[in-house]
């Protein structure tokens, strides 16, 4: 069972006298000042089970705010778990029960649920109460491009092709503790495919690295071969509906991403060929990667971000673009969402209008 709120503060709810606890207590009265945030986290945790007995799940309430506290101090989830267990001021921000202390897997499974389009209304919320009490009026623009990293290694060939030898045995492991599935004659290559990976990284010459490449393709392959007939048999057993169609999606899923990696390296090691950058696969547990090359400087493998601030340094708007656009094209598209963010056009924008006008 899953609470809304926490029904009752503890007496250890306070928070430190400190700037840092000024702030957090800021955050906490906004809160709850606006209670209707707390349905739309609500609708973005139902579907995530709960069982209706045992141990009570964390309260949406609690999800939210340990969400807000995990961006504000920019910590990781494990550092997260950590701060709710040591600082009462993350207590009191959090408002956990006092019988639940999440894990990080908790914490994740659960905030990780939270959908882009709660986080854009409730930042709607921000605004529009920043704008009633005069902190943002919306007649100053600031934007800005920037990029965020994926969190992935340094994308290879051969390192990809490594990654999907490692998720195939992965998946047939899982398919063996599954009740009921067949036994099926396997080949864990994760050795072999591993010794190619760094032959590769550390030989010279392109026809050297060409034959590893091949028998790396070939150990590939075979793994994903093997696969074959698991998924058959499984898709046709008895076992458990949940389980079974939760595992078959998954290899639909990592099948065809490992058919891509397979296919680009054929056509860049074997075919010479310049593989765009929209056919390339970066990641295959973070398959939405794109590469972001601003000028000479480093290569980002991540997203490229727009970002539109006011003049109090509140974030107005943030667009996700797909791929690496650039930024004149962007330009005026971003101009026109204000309009429905802050309900006006910005003062200095119909200024930079006007002044060419004025000058012909």
């Amino acid at each position: 069972m899953r609470e809304k709120h926490t029904a009752q503060k503890s007496v250890f709810h306070f928070f430190a006298d400190h700037e840092i606890g000024q702030e957090l207590q800021a955050i906490s009265d906004w809160l709850d000042n606006h209670p209707e945030v707390l349905d739309w986290v609500a609708a973005d945790l139902h579907p995530l089970p709960v069982a209706s007995c045992g141990r009570q799940g964390l309260p949406v309430e609690s999800v939210l705010r340990c969400a807000l506290l995990k961006q504000y101090r920019q910590v990781s989830y494990e550092e997260l778990a950590f701060y709710l267990i040591d600082s009462y001021s993350f207590q009191a921000l959090a408002r956990l029960p006092l019988a639940i202390i999440p894990k990080k897997a908790v914490l994740q499974r659960t905030i990780s649920r939270i959908r882009e389009a709660t986080w854009e209304k409730i930042n709607q919320v921000l605004l529009g109460h920043a704008q009633a009490d005069g902190v943002e009026r919306g007649q100053v623009l600031r934007m800005d491009s920037t990029a965020t990293d994926s969190t992935i290694h340094e994308p290879t060939d051969s390192g990809l092709l490594w990654d999907s030898v490692r998720v195939l045995v992965r998946l047939f492991d899982q398919a063996q503790t599954l009740e009921g599935a067949p036994s099926l004659p396997y080949r864990n290559h994760q050795r072999r495919a591993k010794k190619r990976m760094r032959a590769i990284r550390y030989t010279r010459g392109q026809e050297k690295k060409a034959a590893l490449y091949q028998d790396l393709i070939q150990v590939t392959r075979a793994s994903l071969a093997y696969i074959d007939p698991v998924y058959h048999a499984l898709a046709a057993s008895s076992i458990d509906p949940a389980q079974r169609a939760f595992w078959l999606t998954n290899v639909n899923h990592y099948r065809g991403l490992i058919e891509r990696v397979i296919e680009q390296t054929e056509r860049r090691i074997f075919k010479g060929e310049k593989v765009p950058a929209q056919d390339k696969l970066f990641s295959l547990f973070e398959d939405h990667t794109d590469i972001i090359v601003k000028g000479s400087r480093d290569i980002h493998y991540g997203h490229k971000l727009n970002l539109m601030t006011g003049q109090s340094g509140l974030v107005l708007d943030v667009v996700i673009e797909d791929g690496n656009p650039a930024d004149t094209e962007r330009f005026m598209p971003m101009l026109d969402r204000p309009f429905n963010t802050m309900g006006r056009c910005p003062g200095k924008w119909l200024q930079m209008v006007a002044m060419p006008a004025q000058t012909t």
